[in-house]
């Protein structure tokens, strides 16, 4: 009977892999022999078993977190904990047990098993094997319902879960134990006698009714001197006596052990085809929030709160993140271990889409609430893996006019206080690190101002913190890379290059070697002073050691979202982080989307994204989507200027088709932009509620005469991802065409030659002007050998041109070049554009004379080529 359940598993492995672990602590020889009967049975059937053992000194939390790294290993169908737990230290059995997940409990044992077990659930759960043995032997003796059935031992292993599997088989079942009196009487009654209670022969062959079934369980050792070892395997039952009246009775050993064994086996391939019923390669098994939204349309923060997001931990597990690979900080956020993109290297990366759009109005274009919109559809609706990336909102955006810059409508990532405020605390880890940096120049100036070389060396501290030698920074001057917004409000070490470093990163090594490299001063010789110089390279490393992990967050239908990083699209790169694309596309497998956007204006943002972004992480995209609005495009067109607070002019209103032809020039302008990396572009109207069916047909008409792949309107704000599913279907039918990404430049080539590739290709420019200060500084780094680094350009992010004020298609303009800097942290040159200003942090000392100062100000500039 055993070999026929065991070819009955057996005859299924040809199209089901399955797999069983078994987990041991300690070296014990019986469990050691139980071990080897497992692998051996799961071995002559087809089932790949593996063996994982823990030394006696292991402690309980080592244990715990081992079975869960199976309980997280999709290979793993079974997982058996071997007992007894041979551990010098404490171990809480019950706890351990119960650690393993209930649909990988071959064994039985946990408590969901057994309370579903106890309710009659037993198609939704794993019955012990021994019980489940000995159910299947009593089965081919004849009906079990209405029998008399009486168990003997009330353990979880057998006794317990016995009296459950006889009682919802219709028998009429006693449990005994040893507290119960006249257990022979007891016993003379039963029809099937199950006998599990751990001491030897105590069941009688005179006891038993005539013809009953008995189950012995019992497995005893009693001294034999006709052994080699002096002992005798006995069951519970005197076997010479009860085989002469019980009409079935299994012997020990050779009877209900084998049974347990094929049992195990049994519930292990039972728990692959369960899996397989849900499982689908590639697939997530995730669940998505269904909206319901409200018309009129409440406020983004009465949305927001009307949501209750999964647990960090569910929608971790969800998308395939390991337990140990998750930081949580609360229930809704975590941060995610760089050692996920270690075990995923082998995965093949998913789509990859940038979603960037026409150059920015106060009327909104919404490619943050696109991204976040088109990761909606892509995964809740078109039931594909799907992620988005987006930048973390920086103090500027929280507390201004623009609001949590976290989507919007029904597309926001929750909780919205939560990813506004702090988050994990990313952009506190930038400005400890700036504020380090700033500190340590201050001492340093003032140390080197008021000491002696000799004495400067002497001093014990200086070695550890400044490095053995005095490097001698200007007394009077010095530059912090720290920069401002356009506005003039400080946002300084949040926009600093420590935050572009930080975004272009790939790695804690590679960030710690960029922060290495980052110049914060100069010395009187005019040669670039490094954090490395200063010796603090190391400590700004260990400051943002975790800000270095993207964070996971959700959005409100429940798709994971990565928001990590702020840099600027004017004075830095403006896009999320590497990292958080490179994990995001690794998790959601070769068929899925991740969703990622740059910030600003197609010639600003999508441009970094590709010419710094993609050459720093080795990434190529598969799609660009192109986000346009059609009151936007009436602004490009000429329409009236908007201001906070006033009635908006009516024609963003309404219907104007003249003002909406002439906008279109400028989204043509952009589309070109998108084009030139070679890739498919979609375009994505973001709806409004004015907008009417004339307008959107001429805007999707434009757009496709442009060379747009093709241009859908969408109603995510709305709608949520429902309102983005043509969307999703037009990104992809695109991701499919044949594409080749190239860059617009060569590194290679003089850097002002790119300057003027980037000028009039992306910006429209006639030309570049280079002011005296600009072309210093080429000459200076191209000499120093940084002349292959890409561009950065620090530009307006409100129009195509170098001037805020003009919109639509600005011609016949020389781009201005003042001057350009060097982060070669981040591992760009930034040339600055017109008037646009960085904030550089200039830092005084009134030390020396001011005119002794201003002569070696001027003659340090001078050597320095400034």
């Amino acid at each position: 009977f055993v070999i026929q359940i065991l070819f009955g598993v057996c005859i299924s492995r040809c199209w089901l892999y399955r797999t069983v672990c078994v987990f041991q602590v300690g070296d014990r020889d019986d469990s050691n022999l139980y071990i080897s009967m497992k692998l051996k049975a799961a071995a002559e059937i087809g089932i790949n078993a593996s063996h994982v053992r823990l030394p006696k000194t292991a402690t309980e939390d080592e244990v715990l977190r081992r079975i869960v790294e199976v309980n997280e290993n999709l290979e793993v169908h079974g997982l058996i904990v071997q007992l007894p737990l041979d551990s010098i230290n404490p171990m809480d059995t019950e706890k351990v047990t119960n650690a393993v997940a209930p649909e990988k409990d071959v064994d039985g044992l946990t408590s969901i098993n057994a309370g579903k077990l106890s309710r009659g659930d037993l198609g939704d759960c794993f019955i012990p094997c021994t019980p489940k043995g000995c159910m299947k032997l009593i089965s081919q003796t004849g009906e079990v319902a209405g029998k008399n059935a009486v168990v003997i031992g009330r353990s979880k292993i057998v006794g317990a879960p016995m009296h459950d599997l006889l009682l919802w088989s219709h028998a009429t079942v006693t449990t005994c134990h040893s507290k119960t009196t006249d257990l022979a009487a007891q016993v003379g009654r039963a029809d099937i006698l199950v006998v599990g209670a751990g001491k030897a022969e105590m069941v009688k062959g005179e006891w038993l009714k005539e013809g009953a079934v008995v189950i012995d369980c019992g497995i005893n050792h009693i001294p034999d001197d006709s052994k080699a070892n002096g002992m005798r395997v006995v069951g519970d039952v005197h076997y010479p006596s009860a085989k002469e009246k019980a009409g079935f009775i299994t012997p020990v050993p050779g009877g209900v052990g084998p049974m347990t064994v094929a049992m195990l086996m049994e519930n292990t391939v039972q728990s692959a085809k369960r899996f397989l019923k849900t499982y689908q390669p590639g697939k997530w098994n995730i669940s998505y929030a269904k909206l319901k939204p409200q018309k009129p349309q409440p406020s983004d923060v009465a949305i927001a709160h009307s949501f209750t997001p999964k647990t960090i931990g569910r929608l971790a597990r969800e998308v395939g993140l390991f337990s140990e690979e998750v930081e949580p900080y609360g229930t809704t956020r975590a941060k995610v271990r760089l050692e996920a993109l270690n075990r995923l290297k082998t995965q093949p990366n998913g789509k990859y889409l940038v979603v960037t759009g026409i150059t920015p109005t106060p009327l909104g274009e919404g490619t943050t609430t696109t991204t976040l919109g088109l990761a909606q559809a892509l995964g809740a609706h078109l039931h594909v893996n799907s992620f988005a990336c987006v930048r973390q909102p920086s103090r500027g955006s929280n507390f201004g006019v623009k609001g949590g810059a976290v989507g919007g409508g029904y597309c926001q990532v929750i909780p919205m206080e939560e990813v506004s405020l702090h988050l994990t605390s990313d952009i506190q880890a930038v400005m400890a690190a700036s504020s380090l940096v700033v500190d340590t120049i201050n001492a340093r100036v003032l140390c080197e101002s008021t000491q002696s070389d000799k004495v400067i060396q002497n001093i014990i501290l200086v070695p550890i913190l400044f490095g053995s030698r005095p490097i001698g920074i200007f007394a009077r001057f010095y530059l912090i890379n720290s920069f401002q917004t356009p506005s003039k409000q400080l946002s300084g070490y949040v926009a600093s290059e420590m935050m572009a470093v930080l975004a272009l990163s790939t790695s804690l090594g590679d960030m710690t070697r960029r922060l290495a490299r980052v110049v914060v001063a100069y010395s009187r010789k005019g040669k670039p002073v490094t954090t490395e110089d200063l010796g603090i390279s190391g400590v700004l490393a260990t400051l943002m050691r975790d800000a270095v992990k993207p964070s996971l967050m959700q959005t409100m239908e429940g798709t994971p979202v990565f928001v990590h990083t702020c840099p600027l699209s004017d004075i830095a790169q403006g896009n999320s982080s590497i990292l958080a694309d490179q994990i995001a596309l690794k998790l959601v497998g070769p068929e899925g989307f991740v969703v990622t956007e740059a910030e600003g204006g197609a010639e600003l943002g999508m441009e970094k994204f590709f010419d710094i972004k993609c050459r720093s992480s080795g990434l190529h995209p598969d799609v660009v989507v192109m986000v346009a609005s059609v009151p936007a495009l009436k602004m490009h067109g000429g329409g009236p200027a908007v201001t906070a607070g006033s009635a908006m002019p009516k024609e963003y209103s309404a219907e104007n088709l003249t003002l909406l032809e002439n906008g279109c020039n400028h989204l043509k302008r952009q589309l070109e932009n998108a084009r030139a990396f070679g890739l498919p572009v979609v375009v994505a109207i973001n709806t409004f509620s004015t907008d009417t069916d004339a307008e959107l047909g001429l805007v999707c008409e434009q757009a496709k005469l442009a060379g747009a792949l093709e241009a859908v309107p969408c109603s995510h704000w709305a709608e949520g991802g429902a309102g983005a599913v043509a969307l999703g279907q037009a990104v992809q039918r695109a991701a499919e065409t044949p594409h080749q990404m190239n860059f617009l430049y060569d590194l290679e080539m003089p850097i002002d030659d790119k300057i003027r590739v980037i000028a009039k290709s992306m910006y429209g420019a006639d030309d570049v002007e280079l002011l005296p200060q600009a072309q210093k500084k080429v000459a200076l780094f191209s000499k120093q050998g940084l002349g292959n680094l890409p561009i950065c350009m620090a530009k307006t992010h409100l129009s195509l041109s170098h001037d805020p004020e003009r919109k639509g298609v600005p011609t016949g303009f020389t781009l201005p070049i003042r001057d350009i800097h060097a982060n070669l942290g981040a591992g760009f040159l930034y040339p600055l554009v017109g008037t646009v200003s960085t904030g550089a942090v200039t830092h005084s000392y009134e030390l020396l004379s001011v005119t002794h100062m201003n002569a070696e100000l001027e003659h340090d500039m001078e050597y320095m080529g400034m």
